[in-house]
């Protein structure tokens, strides 16, 4: 197990080896040059995990088109998963497909502090600490590039979670930024990096509406 450092954007991601529901999962290799979505689940069995599980799980080909792999996790065995899958195909009609890391000692939770501190009843039956539903977008050089942390008691948007790898991805390729609620095929903003005659020659189009915030239009991908 690699030595804990603190988890922030742009940080290296922290490498492990844990056991999965597709078997033991080194997360190093699984990355392998791929975007990672990480995500955490206080416990299997739960009316909220279940239900975020199902919507990941019918999500999964768009996060798939985009060279993203998902990796979940909860804080209970692989043997206990294999039922909770189960039920998620029955309850939401999604097949999990991706694997579901059994973080029954904590070990990976610690790593990426995804400890609930806010709820200190939020315990298993061993008396050890549940996770919070944290999300960790992870970049092919394996840094972390956003975190969004929820509480035990709300659910997630999985619709954002895929826009936000759009929006990391676009400015990633494009020297721009992305608006409020913004989606594919929306304007976006230039980079204020990007000065003007920089900006005519890659967005001819790009329109300003005040010295900081210029609109333009990316094309359209085949």
């Amino acid at each position: 197990m690699a030595t804990k450092e603190p988890i922030r954007l742009g940080s290296k991601a922290q490498g492990f080896v844990a056991d999965s529901s597709k078997g033991e999962i080194d997360f190093e290799k699984f990355a392998a040059d791929s975007w990672v979505v990480l995500f955490s689940h206080p416990q299997d069995f739960t009316p909220v995990c279940t239900t975020e599980l199902g919507a990941f799980a019918k999500l999964e080909p768009e996060f798939t088109k985009r060279g993203v792999k998902l990796l979940g996790l909860s804080a209970d065995s692989t043997k206990s998963h294999e039922g909770w899958i189960k039920d998620i195909a029955e309850v939401t009609g999604g097949q999990v497909n991706f694997p579901i890391i059994a973080d029954y000692d904590r070990k990976v939770a610690n790593l990426y502090d995804m400890i609930d501190y806010q709820d200190p009843t939020n315990i298993d039956h061993d008396e050890l600490p549940l996770t919070i539903r944290s999300v960790f977008f992870i970049d092919p050089k394996f840094k972390i590039r956003t975190i969004i942390s929820y509480p035990a008691s709300t659910g997630r948007n999985a619709s954002e979670v895929l826009r936000v790898i759009d929006s990391l991805q676009a400015s990633d390729k494009y020297k721009i930024a992305t608006p409020v609620d913004w989606l594919p095929g929306q304007d976006v903003i230039v980079a204020n990096s990007v000065k003007d005659p920089q900006a005519k020659e890659l967005f001819p189009d790009f329109r300003t509406i005040k010295h900081y915030l210029r609109y333009t239009t990316l094309p359209q991908e085949a």
